[in-house]
């Protein structure tokens, strides 16, 4: 997750119990690291080609990728403009059994971010428009070792990322927009934003696999990965991942997946069913009432807000292919995905979550690389948050706006250029950006606008 510093008052009540405070910018997990079926561009390049080849030869894997995203909004948030943010993406895995260890391997991965983001300078919402965008820096992410025991299950161990195994629809990596991968729901509710993009944080993942078509998933983590809490310093506290904390309260991740009709031979339409749960071990800050039961907008509140042991939250996915190409990968054709969470309102500033949306992958038929789809993003703000901003109207005797929820809609179009490369035209737009919240530079204006935002992104394999 990416905020700016001045971002930071926005997340604690015990800082910031009024309106008068920004919004964060939660991120997206790695989505864009290839996976053994997407084309490179590597092959259009022998001096690179002969070297990946060689270090294969030898059980390792080297992978280089290169993101660009240019966003503008000609209308609404709080100014208008455009902003440029790139991400060079640099991954390593070693297939340990080449030195006698069956089963195992190595991963370390991190990245070189430049840019800066529309959404922490312009929009001011919650569901960050681009994915990749966090503050500019070279930065360690993933680090681990895994043993996988035959074809029942593994274990991982090391600086862990919880995005990109947990809460997770693959069908929605199509869409620019941050929350489709680390949802603004965890990235919100968990210190420091969770486990997920681009903090990653100490931790044990056990996977479980009775068969082919059921899995069970089970981690603990580190519960803060920067030490700032909900501070909104996080980056700055971990400003190149080599933090390594381990003294917080933990959070634990469980997760059961069902897959069906994943093979090519599978005459029905491929699926997966997931549900999940998360629990955290810290001291939460109430939204709404100070230690005394006092509204923290009231005048002779302390400040300090009441504080409750451990958060908790559920959430379901859900996969379904509407219809498959003949005789093609089960996955091209129409696809549907939704994600739904829940989490207590009292302390947290997100307790409902969803987003969902339709694919379409190699349909048309001159352009079977090519995917499209549209999608849309609901977060609804805590009624304890509403209530304080209703508290903090009374008191102040000014009629603000109530925060209540955002929603993000987007529509996207990737096409492949040649094997390797990628253009994306992107349209976003946003409804109560920062959930409804006062336009910080001209509070008499009411509500921040909503938002249109168009742009594009490239992005390059290797």
């Amino acid at each position: 997750m990416t905020t700016s510093l001045s971002l930071s008052v926005f997340f604690s009540p015990a800082l910031a119990p009024a309106q008068n405070a920004l919004p964060f910018a939660p991120q997206d997990p790695d989505r864009f690291v290839p996976s053994a079926d997407q084309p490179l561009l590597t092959p259009t390049l022998p001096g690179l080609s002969d070297f990946k080849k060689s270090l294969l030869d030898h059980g390792v894997d080297l992978q280089l990728d290169y993101i660009a995203d240019a966003f503008g909004n000609p209308t609404g948030g709080v100014k208008q403009g455009a902003n440029f943010a790139s991400v060079l993406y640099m991954a390593l895995e070693a297939n340990l059994a080449k030195v006698g260890l069956d089963g195992a391997s190595f991963y370390v991965n991190g990245y070189e971010i430049n840019g800066r983001d529309i959404t922490t300078n312009n929009i001011y919402n919650l569901a960050s428009i681009s994915s990749i965008f966090a503050r500019p820096t070279a930065r360690l992410y993933e680090l681990w070792f895994e043993q996988i025991f035959s074809d029942w299950g593994s274990i991982r161990i090391g600086q862990l990322l919880a995005d990109n195994e947990f809460f997770v629809s693959a069908f929605d990596d199509l869409f620019i927009n941050g929350s489709f991968g680390w949802p603004v729901i965890t990235a919100a509710d968990l210190p420091s934003g969770g486990p997920g993009y681009p903090l990653t944080t100490p931790g044990i993942r056990l996977k479980l696999k009775p068969n082919e078509h059921l899995a069970f998933l089970a981690a603990i983590y580190n519960g803060d990965p920067s030490g700032a809490g909900f501070t909104g310093l996080q980056e700055y506290e971990n400003p190149s991942g080599l933090n390594f904390r381990v003294q917080d309260p933990p959070l634990v991740m469980s997760e059961i997946q069902f897959q069906y009709n994943q093979e090519k031979s599978s005459k029905g339409l491929a699926g997966t069913a997931k549900f999940g749960v998360w629990a955290h071990f810290g001291n939460f800050a109430d939204y709404h009432y100070d230690a005394f039961g006092l509204s923290l907008a009231n005048p002779e509140s302390s400040g300090s807000p009441l504080f409750q042991h451990g958060d908790s939250g559920v959430y379901g996915v859900f996969e379904q292919m509407l219809w498959r190409l003949p005789g093609d990968d089960p996955l091209k054709g129409v696809g549907a995905f939704g994600r739904v969470s829940f989490s207590p309102s009292d302390r947290n500033l997100v307790d409902f979550y969803a987003d969902g949306g339709f694919i379409f992958t190699g349909v048309l038929p001159a352009r079977r690389s090519d995917s499209f789809g549209v999608a849309a993003i609901f977060s609804r703000l805590s009624p304890a948050v509403g209530q304080l901003d209703r508290d903090q109207a009374f008191f102040d005797g000014v009629a603000l706006p109530v925060r209540d929820y955002e929603l993000v809609a987007e529509l996207s179009y990737q096409a492949q250029i040649i094997p390797g490369w990628t253009v994306q035209p992107d349209f976003q737009y946003i409804v109560h950006p920062g959930g409804g919240m006062v336009n910080p530079i001209d509070p008499l204006a009411g509500r921040i606008p909503n938002a249109a935002v168009f742009g594009v992104r490239t992005m390059m394999r290797f």
